[in-house]
């Protein structure tokens, strides 16, 4: 049997898609038809259903499927080692956004450089790096969206709770009153956020106060890095991760506005192709991160 063949198939039954599998092998779409029913006639029974979206594998694709898998994964294995040059040194290709990865993946990967591991690291949205893990651009994504679908798998690796904070000088100005509803803090105070649509101070009014924020972004920097900075320096108030603030909170550089009873929360995804965890250096990577975690 046609190991590209298998390939192909493989791919399909993962990405649960023509169109996705294309994408991911090179090919052109007619052409994974064109292999996929080859395959079937190879074989004599039919492997996929097609549907409106996409396709579902029958049983004897699924068994196929669990069979192969594993063998054209220890072969892939074996090649990118040989073409690496140097089989005791692997390249891991992480994507996520800047600041979390900046601040708390790279230092829990950063051991594993000296057991042989090597790694590259490229910032995006989760639609951005969700998409280069697909199409094969990554080998590990960490997001705040969990992905659909056969093609991408998500574990939840840790909550980030949200902290509205302020320089102490704007903090002095408020009273209890104020800060029992947001549209009263937000016509006081000017708004540092990462883009014009507000995301994370709209999450944090909709969770706590359970309304909308009337108010325009006074400072708009895409990184929260950046938010942290300008709002320790008196632009306006902010909604940060308490990770990234927390410093900066013990140097009464920012201060909390408000210390809610059930503090807002966003869930870090760690994604992978499905069956890229069976590359040893991809799976070391993915255990480090989720061990890392458990004290985040």
């Amino acid at each position: 049997m046609d190991l590209a063949l298998l390939r192909t198939f493989v791919t399909v039954h993962r990405a649960g898609s023509f169109t996705r599998a294309a994408a991911l092998l090179g090919l052109s779409q007619p052409a994974v038809t064109g292999q996929i029913r080859t395959l079937e006639r190879q074989l004599g029974r039919p492997l996929f259903l097609r549907q409106a979206r996409g396709v579902t594998p029958t049983t004897i694709g699924d068994e196929l499927a669990q069979r192969a898998a594993p063998h054209l994964d220890a072969l892939l294995e074996i090649t990118e080692a040989e073409l690496d040059g140097d089989s005791a040194v692997r390249t891991v290709h992480l994507t996520g956004p800047p600041e979390f990865t900046a601040l708390r993946a790279l230092p829990a990967l950063t051991p594993l450089t000296g057991q042989g591991l090597a790694l590259r690291t490229s910032f995006g949205t989760a639609e951005e790096s969700l998409d280069g893990l697909a199409a094969g651009r990554h080998d590990i994504a960490i997001t705040t969206a969990r992905p659909r679908g056969g093609l991408l798998s998500a574990t939840a690796l840790c909550d980030e709770e949200h902290v509205l904070v302020a320089a102490p000088r704007w903090a002095a100005r408020l009273g209890p009153d104020d800060l029992r509803t947001g549209h009263v803090v937000l016509e006081q105070l000017p708004v540092v956020e990462v883009h014009e649509t507000l995301p994370l101070v709209s999450r944090y009014w909709h969770s706590v106060f359970e309304s909308r924020p009337a108010a325009a972004g006074a400072v708009i920097a895409p990184d929260l890095r950046a938010v942290l900075e300008a709002t320790a320096a008196g632009a306006g108030l902010a909604v940060l991760p308490r990770y990234l603030c927390e410093e900066a909170l013990a140097q009464g550089r920012v201060v909390a506005l408000l210390e809610p009873p059930v503090p807002p929360l966003r869930t870090y995804f760690l994604v992978v192709r499905t069956g890229t965890l069976a590359h040893p250096h991809v799976a070391r990577a993915h255990e480090c991160l989720l061990r890392a975690a458990a004290e985040w």
